[in-house]
C-alpha cells in the first residue's frame, strides 16, 4: 500500500483520526509520518495536554490561586497553566497544592516509585539479609569446618553488617 500523503513510498504507519466525530484513516510512509508528527506536536504538544490537565475536575481558582508567584523565577500559577511548565525546581513547591492532584491524575500516584531492572523475566527485588542469620549459619560452617562457606559468610556479613 502506497503512503496517503506522497503517494510514492510503501506506507509502514497506520494512524486513525478522530475530528468532530469523523474518522479518517491514512497510511503514511516513515518520512510523511515524521512530518506529520511536527505537526501535531504543533497543535497538540505535551505542554498543551498538561495544561489542560491542570485543572481538570477542579473548583474555579481562588483570587489567591491566581496570584501564585514562585519567589525564585517569577513564574504565575496562570502562566504554568498556558505554558505547560514549570519554570524552576522551586515551582515544585511553590505549586505543589496543584502539582500532586496533577501527578495523581497522570501516573496513577502521587510519589515516584522508581523502577527496577528484570532479570530473568522477573522484577529484580532488593533482598533483605538477615545478618544475625547468617552469623549462624557462619558458626555452623566452622563446627562443621567448612572453611571456605565460612570464608564467604564472613564476607557477606562484613558487606551487610553496620559499620
Amino acid at each position: 500500500m502506497l503512503c496517503d500523503m506522497c503517494g510514492k513510498n510503501e506506507a509502514t504507519v497506520h494512524l486513525t483520526e478522530i475530528i468532530n466525530d469523523q474518522m479518517t484513516k491514512l497510511h503514511l510512509c516513515e518520512a510523511c509520518a515524521k512530518k506529520k508528527s511536527a505537526q501535531m506536536e504543533e497543535h497538540f504538544g505535551l505542554d498543551s495536554l498538561l495544561a489542560g490537565l491542570v485543572d481538570l475536575g477542579r473548583p474555579m481558582e481562588s483570587v489567591k490561586d491566581k496570584r501564585l508567584k514562585c519567589p525564585s523565577c517569577g513564574l504565575t500559577y496562570n502562566d504554568f497553566k498556558k505554558l505547560g511548565r514549570l519554570g524552576c525546581d522551586r515551582c515544585y513547591e511553590t505549586f505543589k497544592e496543584y502539582l500532586v492532584p496533577l501527578f495523581k491524575r497522570i501516573h496513577g500516584s502521587d510519589f515516584h516509585t522508581g523502577k527496577m531492572p528484570r532479570r530473568k523475566g522477573r522484577a529484580a527485588r532488593p533482598k533483605k539479609v538477615n545478618v544475625e542469620e547468617l552469623k549462624r549459619r557462619l558458626k555452623r560452617a566452622i563446627e562443621l569446618e567448612e572453611f571456605e562457606e565460612a570464608a564467604q559468610l564472613r564476607d557477606k556479613i562484613k558487606k551487610y553488617e553496620p559499620k
